[in-house]
C-alpha cells in the first residue's frame, strides 16, 4: 500500500506542477497588470493635477501700460480657448484689429503632443508651455491653417534641432493679460515681458529682456501651426536696414487643397542687431545672409547697455510680394512707436464694439456679450495689401477699386447669423463681402462655400453664399452685380459643376433633381444635403422673385421643398432615402455621428444626430410643422428635444438632443413662435443664454466658426434672431434693460420694460408705440431706426 501510494504521488507530481506553474504566471501577470494600472492611474491623475493648476490660474495679475478702452475692459479673450479639445471655442487671446490679415498670438504646446496645441487657433488655455508668436491664423474653426512667421525670443542662441522637436518656455495664466487690439505675457525662465499689437497687415512686437544676459529673437520662417508642412522657405538678413524680409509657402488644413498659400513677409527691427545668424535644416551659419530651402529660419543678437533691454519688432506680410510687405509695413506704422499702435488698435475696437451699446444685466453678462461682439469682427480677413493689390482664385494679381477683398469666410456656418448680423450692424462691411464673393465667382469660376486663402476649400455642403448674397440683397444692400450673382446661383442650383472644377458644387444634385430628393445609395450626407438645397433653395426663390425672375421664383419655391420627400410619416423624422423610395433600416435617431465611427447609420447626415437634423427647414417652419402628427405634437417633441438635453457647457458627449455647440440645430427654438407658442422660444432661449455661455476659458459649447455662436448671443441677447436667406426677424426677449443699436440713419433702441435679469418672458411688443401682434418683425421695419419696446414678465403669456 505504502508502495502504491508512493506510485501514485510519484505519478501525479507532474501533473500537479503544471498547474501549479500557472498559478505563478498568473499571480505575476495580475501584478504586472495591477502595477501597469496603478502607474496609469497615476500618470492620468498627474496629467488632471497638472491641468487643474494651469487652468487655474487666472489672466490679469500682470500690469502693464496698456489698459483696455470703455467698452474693451468688458471683452475677455480668452473666452472660448480650452475646455474639453473636441468641444472647445478654438478662439486665441491674440492682438489684431477688426477683420486684420494679422492675427499676432502665442502658440502653445500640449503635454500630451510637442510642436502643437489642442487648439486649431494654436493656442489651448489647459497647457502652460509657449512656443513663441506667430502671425497668423483662423479663429474659432476646426480647420488648422497659418503660424507664419514665428518668433522665439531667447537668452543666447538656441540650436536649429531643438526647433524642430518643440523649442518651448513655460509661462502661467496668473502673468497673461489681453484686451481687445494687445496681449502680453511674462517667460519667468527668460525674465522676459511679451506684449503684441497690430495693424491690420503687421504685427508689433514688443520684448523687455530684464537683465544682463544677451538677448536674442529667433525667427522660424517655416513654421506652420500644428506641424503642417511648409516648403520653399526663403530668409535674407539686411543689416544696414535693420530689416529680415523672406517668404513661405504652407499647406494647411484648407490652403493645402488649392495648392499651398505663399505669404511674404518684411520684419524691421528698432535698433541695429549686434549678431545674426541663419539656419537651414539643423545647420546654424553666423553671418551668413541668405538661406533657403528646407527648413529655414534666423537668429538675431542685440546688446545694450541699457537695462532693461526693450527691441521692438514690426513685421509685415503680404500674399503678393515682399515689396507689398514692405509697403505695408511703411504704410500702417511707419514712424510709430508700439505705444501709438496700441492706442489705434484699441480706438479700432472701441469703433466696432460702440456699433450696440447696453445697458442692465449682470457683469457677467455685459462680460460675455461684448466679447461676443468682440469676436464677430475677428473673421473673415481683409486679404488685399495696402495699396489694394491681392491674389485672386485665378493666381493672378488683381488691385481693388472701391471695396475691401474678403477671404476665410466659414459661409456654411456664419450664414445663419453672423453674415445677417453684418447686413444689419455694418452694411458697408456686408456689402464687400459680397463684392469679394462675386469676384471670386468672376476669376475662379464659381461662387464659394470656405473660401479661405486664394482658393476654393470646398468644406462642408451646399451653397450657402447663395443665401448670403440673396439675404444682403433683400436687405436693402444692393451697391453690387446681383444678377451675375443671380445667374451663377441658378447654374449650381439646377447643374452639377463639371469634373475637374475648382467648386464641387451641389454634389449630387442631378439626383436630387430627378428624385425630388438626395438618394441615400447614389449619395452620402443625403438628408443633411436635401435639408440644405432646400434652404438655399427658398434664398434663391425670394431673390428671383424680388429681380422680376417669377418663373424661376415658382420653379426653385418648388425646390425649396423637396425636403419634405425625405419625412417618414411612420418614425416622424426626416431620413435617408434610396432611389427607390424606400428608407433606410435600421433606424437610429439618437446616434450622433461622431460616434458612429464608420458611419453605418448616419452617413446620411453631417455634424449632428437624426433628432438634430428633424427641425432642419426654417425656411418653411409651417410647412415643416404640417409635416408632425399636430402643432401640439410638435411643440411636445421639440419642448422634449431642450428638456432632455444637458445643461452642461462644452459637454465632452454633447449627446443627440439639442447641441449648442453645432450649426444643424441652433435655430430650432425660435421655431417654437411658428407653432404659436412664443413663451417657449422665450423660455428656452435665456435657457441657452444662461447655460451655454460662459465668461471663462471654457466659456462657449463648440467651436465659435467664425463668429456664429458669438453672433447667435449677440441676436438673442437684443431679443431678435435672424432667419436667414429672408428679410425676417423671429422676436425673443431681450436680456439687457436696454441696447442701442447704432445704424445708418438714427439708432433702434432696444427696451425691456419692468425689466429684472430674471424675468425672461414676454407679454406684449411694441414697434414705435405701435403693438406687435406676432412673433416676427421685417427688416424694412428696422433698417431706419425706432423703438422696440418689450414688457417683461416673470410667467409665459400675453394679455
Amino acid at each position: 500500500m505504502s508502495s502504491n501510494t508512493d506510485q501514485s504521488q510519484a505519478v501525479q507530481k507532474p501533473v500537479n506542477e503544471k498547474p501549479a506553474r500557472s498559478r505563478r504566471w498568473l499571480k505575476v501577470a495580475l501584478g504586472l497588470g495591477l502595477a501597469v494600472a496603478f502607474l496609469g492611474a497615476a500618470f492620468v491623475g498627474l496629467l488632471v493635477f497638472k491641468y487643474n493648476r494651469i487652468v487655474g490660474a487666472k489672466p490679469g495679475g500682470l500690469q502693464t501700460q496698456a489698459q483696455p478702452k470703455e467698452l474693451g475692459q468688458w471683452v475677455n479673450p480668452f473666452i472660448g480657448t480650452g475646455g474639453i479639445p473636441w468641444v472647445c471655442g478654438n478662439n486665441f487671446p491674440g492682438a489684431m484689429v477688426p477683420f486684420g490679415m494679422i492675427r499676432l498670438g502665442p502658440e502653445t504646446t500640449s503635454m500630451l503632443i510637442r510642436k502643437r496645441a489642442l487648439n486649431t487657433s494654436g493656442y489651448y488655455y489647459g497647457d502652460d508651455q509657449v512656443l513663441g508668436f506667430s502671425h497668423t491664423r483662423l479663429n474659432g474653426t476646426g480647420a488648422t491653417d497659418g503660424g507664419h512667421f514665428l518668433v522665439l525670443p531667447s537668452r543666447g542662441p538656441v540650436d536649429p534641432k531643438a526647433l524642430r522637436t518643440g523649442h518651448s518656455t513655460r509661462f502661467s495664466h496668473s502673468e497673461e493679460v489681453a484686451s481687445p487690439g494687445y496681449y502680453a505675457v511674462r517667460l519667468p525662465k527668460l525674465d522676459t515681458l511679451v506684449e503684441l499689437t497690430a495693424t491690420p497687415r503687421v504685427g508689433v512686437h514688443r520684448y523687455t529682456f530684464s537683465h544682463g544676459q544677451p538677448a536674442h529673437l529667433l525667427l522660424d520662417v517655416m513654421n506652420a501651426l500644428g506641424g503642417r508642412r511648409s516648403t520653399e522657405g526663403e530668409v535674407r538678413v539686411l543689416p544696414e536696414a535693420n530689416e529680415v524680409e523672406g517668404a513661405v509657402r504652407t499647406f494647411g488644413t484648407f490652403a493645402s487643397r488649392y495648392g499651398g498659400l505663399t505669404v511674404y513677409f518684411v520684419a524691421r527691427f528698432d535698433q541695429p542687431f549686434t549678431t545674426f545668424a541663419t539656419w537651414r535644416d539643423e545647420v546654424r551659419t553666423p553671418n551668413q545672409t541668405v538661406a533657403e530651402g528646407g527648413r529655414v529660419g534666423v537668429d538675431l543678437g542685440f546688446e545694450s547697455d541699457q537695462q532693461p533691454q526693450v527691441v521692438t519688432l514690426k513685421l509685415a506680410i503680404s500674399h503678393v510680394s515682399i515689396e507689398n510687405a514692405r509697403a505695408n509695413l511703411d504704410a500702417e506704422t511707419g514712424a510709430t512707436n508700439f505705444d501709438e499702435v496700441v492706442s489705434e488698435a484699441q480706438q479700432a475696437w472701441e469703433k466696432q464694439l460702440s456699433l450696440i451699446k447696453i445697458q442692465g444685466g449682470t457683469e457677467k453678462q455685459r462680460k460675455i456679450f461684448y466679447t461676443a461682439l468682440f469676436r464677430v469682427f475677428q473673421m473673415p480677413t481683409v486679404f488685399n495689401d495696402a495699396n489694394g493689390e491681392y491674389l485672386g482664385f485665378d493666381r493672378q494679381v488683381h488691385r481693388t477699386t472701391d471695396f475691401q477683398y474678403f477671404t476665410d469666410l466659414s459661409l456654411w456656418d456664419t450664414f445663419r447669423t453672423t453674415h445677417p448680423l453684418y447686413a444689419l450692424i455694418a452694411p458697408k462691411d456686408q456689402r464687400d463681402m459680397v463684392v469679394s464673393l462675386i469676384t471670386m465667382l468672376e476669376q475662379g469660376g464659381w461662387l464659394p462655400r470656405w473660401p479661405s486663402g486664394h482658393g476654393y476649400s470646398n468644406s462642408m455642403l451646399g451653397t450657402p453664399a447663395d443665401i448670403v448674397i440673396a439675404e444682403t440683397y433683400l436687405k436693402g444692400i444692393r451697391d453690387f452685380d446681383v444678377e451675375r450673382a443671380y445667374q451663377a446661383m441658378r447654374r449650381t442650383a439646377l447643374a452639377p459643376t463639371p469634373p475637374g472644377a475648382a467648386f464641387s458644387g451641389r454634389e449630387g444634385v442631378e439626383h436630387h433633381l430627378k428624385h425630388g430628393y438626395c438618394p441615400s445609395d447614389l449619395m452620402e450626407e443625403s438628408v443633411a444635403r436635401t435639408l440644405e438645397f432646400a434652404w438655399a433653395d427658398s434664398a434663391i426663390a425670394n431673390l428671383a422673385e424680388a429681380l422680376g425672375h417669377h418663373e424661376d421664383a415658382k420653379l426653385f419655391r418648388e425646390h425649396s421643398q423637396f425636403y419634405r420627400n425625405l419625412w417618414n410619416p411612420a418614425t416622424q423624422y426626416f431620413q435617408p432615402r434610396d432611389a427607390a423610395g424606400t428608407f433606410f433600416e435600421p433606424f437610429k435617431p439618437l446616434l450622433l455621428t461622431y460616434l458612429d465611427r464608420k458611419g453605418r447609420f448616419t452617413k446620411d447626415y453631417v455634424e449632428g444626430s437624426a433628432l438634430q437634423w428633424r427641425w432642419g427647414a426654417p425656411h418653411d417652419a409651417q410647412g415643416m410643422i404640417a409635416l408632425f402628427k399636430s402643432r401640439e405634437y410638435f411643440v411636445e417633441e421639440l419642448d422634449n428635444f431642450f428638456a432632455k438635453s444637458s445643461p452642461a457647457r462644452g459637454a465632452w458627449n454633447p449627446g443627440a438632443h439639442y447641441w449648442h455647440g453645432n450649426q444643424p440645430d441652433i435655430h430650432a427654438a425660435y421655431l417654437f413662435n411658428d407653432a404659436g407658442r412664443p413663451d417657449l422660444t422665450q423660455k428656452w432661449v435665456r435657457w441657452i443664454l444662461d447655460h451655454k455661455y460662459g465668461d471663462d476659458y471654457d466659456g462657449l459649447d463648440g467651436n465659435d466658426d467664425g463668429g456664429t455662436l458669438s453672433a447667435w448671443y449677440v441676436w438673442s441677447a437684443l431679443g431678435l434672431y435672424p432667419v436667414a436667406g429672408s428679410d425676417q426677424y423671429q422676436l425673443g426677449a431681450p436680456l439687457f434693460e436696454k441696447a442701442e443699436v447704432k445704424l445708418q440713419g438714427r439708432p433702434l433702441v432696444i427696451v425691456a420694460e419692468n425689466y429684472s435679469p430674471e424675468k425672461c418672458y414676454v407679454r406684449r411688443v411694441w414697434l414705435n408705440d405701435t403693438p406687435l401682434e406676432r412673433t416676427w418683425i421685417k427688416h424694412s421695419e428696422i433698417q431706419n431706426g425706432g423703438v422696440l419696446r418689450f414688457e417683461m414678465s416673470a410667467i409665459p403669456g400675453r394679455d
